[in-house]
């Protein structure tokens, strides 16, 4: 950790690194300048477009997004892991298993299990963004505490 309390380096990580995590890791690299961010997935997804499109929304642009695995990240160290989803979390507590590292769950919504018509899928991953958003400025900002905020309603 740094000085300030804040984490030196984050990593998000959900199943196939497509959607959750490298929103996440987006809307953490804007609010934590100077802070090593980076995604993975357990299993390398492909780039997703609504995410790109809902990005965009906000000024924030995964066009150039590359789906990793852990296995793929340069770096294997970080202070905090935040996993995103169940799978993602079973693999960061293997690898972490033997180090000094916070890792923390978020259960968030796999908006790629959505269904409907554009609008409906585009909400929900809106609701996720969104949902990422307000998670990583609460456990973020402050740059205090390691405990995560209790999970959104």
């Amino acid at each position: 950790m740094g000085v300030s309390g804040q984490p030196r380096s984050v990593l998000f990580a959900c199943k196939l690194n497509s959607v959750r995590s490298p929103m996440a890791a987006a809307l953490a690299r804007r609010l934590l300048p100077g802070v090593h961010v980076a995604s993975a997935g357990v299993f390398r997804g492909e780039p997703d477009a609504f995410a790109t499109a809902v990005m965009s929304e906000i000024g924030l642009d995964l066009s150039a997004h590359k789906p990793l695995t852990f296995e793929d990240l340069k770096d294997g160290y970080f202070d905090v892991v935040v996993t995103l989803a169940p799978e993602a979390h079973h693999r960061a507590m293997e690898l972490t298993r033997t180090d000094a590292v916070t890792v923390e769950y978020w259960p968030t919504l796999d908006a790629t299990a959505v269904g409907g018509n554009r609008e409906q899928i585009l909400a929900a991953y809106r609701q996720v963004r969104d949902q990422l958003a307000g998670r990583i400025e609460a456990r973020f900002s402050a740059g205090e505490s390691a405990d995560p905020p209790p999970p959104a309603a």
